[in-house]
């Protein structure tokens, strides 16, 4: 049967791929896998291809962005064909280009969803999924720009939470931390001034969402700079109108400061 199958891998470690999806990765002709996208800090290819029994065949951006997919696409017009990719293959990244194609080609395509990082941060927190608003990605420093600080105050104005995702460059070892995203926001509010991310905004820091060690501090900008929060992958949570079950979280789970309660409604 020509077939893609998109699998999600979860967050962490091997084992966080879903009993599907290891059974569809068993029962397939060629496994593929990118690793570029996401960080998983504890995966093991080697161990992989034991709990699976097949080889695994890496891709890099290259392969996806420059060439299509051309691998995985000629693959799936002969026979089952999986396609690992971490977290949830459509939520924290996208391939939906790929499966676009697929469908183009008369290759039958299916999902099997993974843990996705964006709802691994958001219950971590403590705060309501439904008062998230937009989702902003905050990159690099050498690609520095205003857009989150942006989106950051357009949902404030509405009450609402931001998750910012913190960018990385897996393939060179690179991963935006904390307090270098918290600096590129400081330097953001001096030009702008909208009182958005001051040294007194409280926000939420979270590292290694779905491993066994996570670690979730709420506390000021100014304290947070500061904060060890150890390994990546990293992300920031910053609050909006804050009900008191959310600041109760927040002072329990993340050690907020007791004064955030009353902010809360």
């Amino acid at each position: 049967m020509n077939e893609l199958v998109f699998v999600g891998l979860g967050l962490h470690d091997e084992k966080g791929i879903s009993l599907q999806g290891l059974e569809e990765a068993k029962t397939s002709d060629h496994v593929f896998m990118e690793l570029y996208t996401s960080l998983l800090p504890s995966f093991s290819v080697e161990r992989f291809e034991m709990l699976t029994g097949k080889k695994v065949q890496i891709l890099k951006r290259y392969d996806l962005e420059e060439q299509s997919g051309a691998r995985i696409l000629d693959a799936a017009e002969e026979s089952k064909t999986v396609f690992l990719v971490p977290g949830d293959p459509f939520i924290a990244t996208t391939h939906v280009a790929l499966r676009i194609e697929a469908e183009k080609r008369g290759i039958k395509t299916r999902i099997v969803h993974g843990a996705s990082i964006i709802s691994a941060i958001i219950g971590l927190s403590g705060l309501h999924n439904y008062k998230f608003g937009k989702t902003v990605t905050i990159p690099l420093p050498e690609n520095a720009s205003e857009t989150p600080y942006n989106v950051i105050t357009q949902n404030k104005k509405l009450g609402l939470h931001t998750l910012c995702l913190l960018d990385i460059k897996t393939d060179e070892k690179r991963f935006l931390h904390i307090n270098q995203a918290l600096t590129q926001l400081l330097n953001t509010e001096r030009k702008k001034k909208q009182g958005t991310t001051t040294m007194q905004t409280i926000a939420v820091g979270v590292a290694r969402a779905g491993s066994t060690t996570p670690t979730l501090k709420a506390d000021t900008i100014e304290n947070l700079l500061t904060y060890d929060f150890g390994d990546p992958p990293q992300s920031l949570i910053f609050p909006g109108e804050l009900h008191f079950m959310e600041a109760e979280a927040l002072i329990t789970l993340a050690h907020a400061p007791a004064s955030l309660r009353s902010a809360a409604k």
